[in-house]
């Protein structure tokens, strides 16, 4: 089961500088951690796009994700992170790995340096780089290139390459109808005011499809909802409300929801819709 967020390009269209938009991309980078996203995909809207757009955006969340300890020697200074200081901590496991000495916890490191006999210097936020030999069924890393170290124990530093990925939050820049055709994309869901009112019954056989199929769930930007970063008709999406309608529903999705149907504020932030849909949407049973 997989657990897809898509956020559009003009995600922070309404920010008045810098600073803010970085703050709310990183709300959005904390609530896809939050509930356990697989995917946080940021697909294009050029024509909602304003000062920062979806370079600025994919960067600052690939940034965010990145574990603490690996942020200077993978990105450096980039003009985008000028306010990467505010970024709310995540504090994933997957970044910050486990104090097990036992069967060893999964870390992410970077090659630092490349030796000979397949011998590499990586850095994966121990007290120093440690020099790891990679296995023979694995091809050597180049230097800054990220790879998965497994450790065992820290007091000495036991460790040794991987050749497996680390759970966790991977970010993407795609288009929305490729990540909507995805194998593993599973009930694809549409965010919006204009659809189906989410309410307690309904949530229990949502919830029960998405524990089997996995969901990917799509989010519009402040000012600028779904129908209209895709041109569909609000009429379109309301007609997809009723249950005995015999068209896909608009835009190619399985279902278009609103999660939050008695809203108090006029316009609902992106991140804010994150928490509140997420939240109910990853419910057990």
């Amino acid at each position: 089961m997989t657990t897809s967020v898509l956020v559009p390009s003009s995600l922070v269209r309404e920010a008045e500088d810098k600073r803010e938009a970085t703050r709310k991309v990183g709300y959005v980078a904390r609530a896809a951690t939050v509930f356990r996203a697989d995917r946080l995909v940021v697909f294009p809207d050029e024509d909602g796009e304003t000062r920062w757009g979806g370079g600025f955006v994919s960067t600052v969340l690939e940034y965010a994700t990145t574990p603490p300890y690996l942020r200077k020697e993978a990105w450096g200074h980039r003009s985008e992170l000028e306010y990467a200081g505010i970024l709310p901590p995540l504090r994933a496991s997957s970044q910050t790995g486990s104090e097990s000495d036992g069967s060893g916890s999964l870390r992410q490191g970077i090659v630092t340096e490349v030796g000979p006999d397949r011998r590499v210097r990586v850095n994966c936020g121990l007290q120093h780089p440690i020099s790891l030999v990679a296995p023979p069924d694995m091809e050597v890393p180049d230097e800054g290139e990220r790879v998965t170290v497994r450790v065992s124990s820290r007091r000495p530093v036991r460790a040794r390459l991987a050749d497996e990925p680390i759970e966790g939050l991977v970010v993407e820049r795609t288009g929305l109808q490729a990540a909507l055709g995805r194998e593993d994309a599973g009930l694809c869901i549409a965010t919006s005011r204009h659809g189906e009112e989410l309410t307690v019954g309904r949530l229990a056989s949502l919830t029960g499809q998405i524990r089997h199929d996995g969901m990917t769930v799509v989010f519009g930007s402040p000012g600028r909802g779904l129908p209209e970063i895709l041109g569909i008709d609000v009429a379109d999406v309301q007609a997809a409300r009723n249950e005995d309608a015999t068209e896909p529903n608009a835009g190619g999705f399985d279902l278009w929801l609103n999660s939050i149907p008695n809203q108090g504020s006029k316009v609902v932030r992106t991140e804010e819709a994150l928490f509140a849909t997420l939240a109910c949407l990853t419910l057990n049973e």
